[in-house]
């Protein structure tokens, strides 16, 4: 019996770069046209490499849990390892179950209470620096906070004074996305290009800020409470009993410092715009957060009294994920929605096209916390709502939310937000969502009883 091979529609015409020059122009246009025109599972080519787009939750579900086998990380995620290494987000298996076994207990519920407490006053920190009628650029804002709040948890360490350094090392790792997708990047990579040279030095000027935090560590030799002490006291009990290598160390640390610090600050750039834009949902979140406080700074207990601050958050994503691609390359042929997949293409799942789709979410468009309800939320496909989800549930997802709703609690009590003029929402998709230029917003203090 003769197999049928279905292959899955798609633009048609096979020129070299026919639909990487549009991707790398406006990458999430790209996408939703995709999507649109040919449907939950669009087949089209980068150059030489076949790529294919899936958009159901179902076919989400079989990439990222029900096949997660048969897929390895990206392209682009491998490549990432020139500045990550082998952390995380990068490594495969066996050597990533022995890294997350050493990590999980980093991310225990009552560790993570503690830094609950760092996050808290970190937020008040940049909520009492701020001044009435002044403008800002929030993502700017955020970016600092987040990185603050990442050193304190990981590093036990106040890297304020190096934030704008690290913050500049950060955007240019993040402006070499394109490189990431580019079928010739590891080509570029070996040559003395000004975007190789500014990932060298990006990376040099990380390395330096993290390998210094594991000498002063190794020296103190005690767990001092943060990330980096758990990492470094930790055992692999279950396999060959022993402990990270400074290089591994870095490579976590270095993921950790990532992924706590640019997704968070994104998500609350977005979320700060949008709630400008929508003076309905601040004023609930401000009649919420009133009445959980008593006017005293929200606290990680706080927490289960501020379901509608977190349903602003989720809904912030959904609209604009942290992660608004998520690669994997097939290691053997398999099949979805009835088409053939190819072993060694690129398998594309986007949040940012699942998450804008009328069959999924009722008026797509519209920023409407309230479908986070619970109700609401049970009734929805779980793989309809993937803001940074990975195939393995993501070891730090509790620090984030945690991270996430308590910042926005503790700068909404104090301050409203307005939209600079002439400021609009232009996402900018580099390795995460950010937002285009910044985002200018001006600063209008609330009344003492929100907790001035």
């Amino acid at each position: 019996m003769t197999l049928v091979v279905v292959e899955p529609p798609g633009p048609t015409g096979w020129l070299p770069g026919r639909q990487l020059l549009p991707f790398r122009r406006n990458p999430l246009r790209f996408l939703e046209r995709m999507a649109r025109t040919h449907g939950d599972v669009a087949r089209f080519r980068f150059g030489p490499l076949d790529v294919y787009l899936l958009s159901h939750p179902d076919h989400v579900r079989e990439v990222l849990v029900t096949q997660n086998r048969n897929f390895i990380k990206s392209r682009a995620l491998q490549r990432s390892r020139v500045l990550l290494g082998e952390g995380l987000l990068t490594s495969e298996e066996p050597f990533h179950l022995r890294q997350r076994r050493l990590a999980q207990p980093a991310f225990h519920r009552d560790r993570i209470a503690a830094y609950g407490r760092v996050m808290s006053a970190e937020a008040r920190r940049t909520a009492a620096r701020w001044t009435d009628g002044e403008t800002v650029d929030v993502s700017r804002e955020m970016m600092r906070l987040t990185l603050s709040i990442v050193g304190k948890t990981l590093f036990d360490a106040d890297v304020e004074d190096e934030a704008d350094e690290i913050g500049a090392a950060l955007t240019d790792a993040m402006s070499l996305f394109g490189r990431l997708t580019n079928p010739f990047g590891e080509l570029l990579d070996r040559l003395p290009v000004p975007g190789t040279l500014r990932m060298r030095r990006a990376r040099e000027r990380l390395d330096a800020t993290i390998f210094r935090m594991i000498r002063e560590h190794r020296k103190a030799g005690v767990d001092r409470g943060d990330l980096l002490s758990m990492l470094m006291l930790a055992r692999d009990t279950e396999g060959d009993g022993t402990s990270m290598t400074d290089e591994q160390l870095r490579d976590e640390a270095l993921t950790i410092f990532l992924a706590g610090h640019e997704t968070t600050a994104n998500a609350l750039s977005w979320t700060l715009a949008l709630l400008a834009l929508h003076p309905e949902a601040e004023t609930r979140l401000h009649q919420e957060l009133d009445a959980a406080s008593s006017g005293k700074p929200p606290e990680p207990e706080d927490l289960p009294a501020l379901p509608y601050t977190r349903m602003v958050l989720a809904e912030s994503m959904r609209l604009y994920p942290p992660a608004w691609t998520i690669g994997r390359q097939p290691l053997e042929d398999f099949e979805v929605g009835g088409y053939h997949i190819r072993a060694g293409s690129i398998v594309m799942l986007s949040p940012w096209v699942v998450h804008r789709d009328p069959r999924f979410f009722s008026d797509p468009e519209r920023f409407l916390p309230e479908r986070w309800m619970a109700e609401d939320e049970e009734a929805r496909h779980r793989f309809a709502y993937f803001p940074s989800v990975q195939d393995r549930a993501c070891i730090g997802e509790g620090f984030a939310w945690m991270e996430g709703t308590l910042v926005l609690a503790t700068l909404a009590q104090r301050w409203q937000l307005r939209l600079a003029p002439g400021q609009r929402l232009q996402p900018e998709p580099l390795i995460t969502l950010r937002p285009r230029a910044g985002m200018r917003m001006s600063l209008e203090r609330r009344g003492a009883s929100s907790g001035k």
